[in-house]
């Protein structure tokens, strides 16, 4: 008997005329075949088609080991690459601040409340860490009571026998000369005040007889230093003419010493020329002469040196005398010098040894010529530097040194060596 559950088929006669030969003429075996595999869907888990996809599909974010395997092979990770591939274990602390959120437990409405995240005994730490707290404290000197540390009292250093091989650090010692005036770098080291009192011709609105003084001593000095660059220009003219005869000369030499190849005897070449220029040696009889005669001498200087001593000695005091009264003309000089109007006082007239290697800068003309004399106050124009002027009254003065401004500074080059002074010690017994 057969037991199938299929319709009944005819493929071979796939007829339809009629609706009796519909279900028996029709392939459904298709359609049964979908509805089993709807069927055993469902009975999974639901039917694919209408699950969305990501119940379907994964994504991967691992990969294949055998890939980056083959990969790490090949091509060589980066260090940056490594270090940032390092990952902790233990998760990172989350620093967001969540408002109303607690671990479950309810806080007693007694307890107090942090102010921006810090209590109040933390707080009161800081301060007094800040502010000093006890230390501070102690340095306090009443008025009524013995005070318990002064804070201005020398403090005894007490030397540790442990490190007594060690050298002691040297103090700081400032030197000699801050003590010391500076040197004025006006002619016979006049003193100049800070602020020279300014002539009367320089004003912007002088009287004529201040101004045309003014105008001529100017015009003398300038005419003054085209005389002296004239003359120095003419001796540069006459040291060049002098060289270049010289040059003649010595090539005219050459040329004489350049004809013996020809058969010429030069006058330079003979045997007393050469005799002139070369000296015959000393015997050591002439060497022994010569040193007993220097001997004498020395004595002779020496026993003078002694005899002037002796007769100083004699008259001790009035050196003395000589000495205190040449040190009072001095100090009478410093105070006229100092005293001496500013009118005398020229800060053009420099002294022939200068401090250092750099030239002092040139004061600016203050004169303001016939062109430009204005008749009104409005036509006026601001002129001079006041900065430059005090700057170079500080050079003149002494209180700076005139220097170069350095474009690029040197660096120092220290040398670093190993001292051997810890080896110098004894071991108690």
């Amino acid at each position: 008997m057969n037991n199938t559950t299929e319709a009944p088929q005819q493929h071979k006669q796939p007829s339809r005329k009629g609706k009796k030969a519909w279900r028996k003429n029709v392939d459904v075996s298709e359609v049964q075949e979908g509805l089993e595999v709807v069927r055993e869907e469902v009975i999974k888990g639901g039917v694919i088609a209408e699950k969305p996809s990501e119940d379907l599909f994964t994504l991967d974010i691992i990969g294949s080991e055998a890939i980056q395997t083959s990969y790490n092979k090949i091509h060589k990770p980066l260090k940056a690459d490594q270090i940032l591939a390092q990952r902790s274990a233990v998760p990172a602390i989350d620093s967001r601040k969540r408002a109303g959120v607690t671990d479950g437990i309810l806080e007693p409405s007694t307890k107090r409340k942090k102010v921006n995240g810090v209590s109040a005994r933390e707080y009161d730490r800081l301060k007094n860490r800040a502010y000093g707290g006890e230390a501070v404290a102690k340095d306090i000197v009443e008025a009524d009571s013995v005070p318990v540390h002064d804070p201005w009292a020398q403090t005894i250093e007490v030397d540790d026998p442990r490190f007594s091989y060690l050298e002691k650090p040297k103090s700081v010692r400032a030197p000699r000369s801050l003590k010391e005036d500076p040197i004025s770098l006006l002619h016979g080291s006049k003193v100049m005040p800070a602020v020279a009192r300014p002539k009367p011709g320089t004003s912007y609105n002088p009287s004529f007889k201040d101004w045309d003084q003014l105008l001529t001593e100017e015009g003398q000095k300038e005419v003054e230093s085209e005389k002296k660059r004239i003359r120095e220009r003419k001796a540069e003219e006459e040291h060049l003419a002098r060289v270049a005869a010289a040059e003649k000369e010595r090539d005219n030499l050459l040329t004489e010493d350049e004809s013996a190849w020809e058969g010429i005897e030069s006058e330079y070449e003979g045997s007393e020329w050469l005799r002139k220029r070369r000296p015959e040696r000393k015997t050591p009889a002439e060497r022994n002469k010569v040193k007993k005669r220097k001997e004498a001498e020395r004595l002779v200087k020496h026993d003078a040196e002694m005899k002037r001593r002796a007769q100083q000695a004699l008259r001790i005091k009035d050196i003395a005398r000589q000495v205190n009264a040449k040190g009072n003309a001095n100090a009478i000089t410093i105070v006229e010098n100092r005293d001496s109007s500013d009118d005398e006082v020229d800060d053009r007239v420099l002294r022939r040894r200068k401090l250092g290697k750099s030239a002092l800068p040139e004061r600016n003309l203050e004169l303001v010529l016939p062109d430009e004399l204005q008749d009104s106050l409005r036509l006026l124009k601001p002129e001079g530097n006041l900065l430059k002027d005090r700057f170079r009254s500080i050079l003149v003065r002494g209180k700076l040194e005139t220097r170069k401004p350095l474009s690029q500074q040197k660096k120092a080059q220290r040398t670093y060596t190993e001292k051997w002074t810890y080896k110098d010690f004894t071991v108690s017994t």
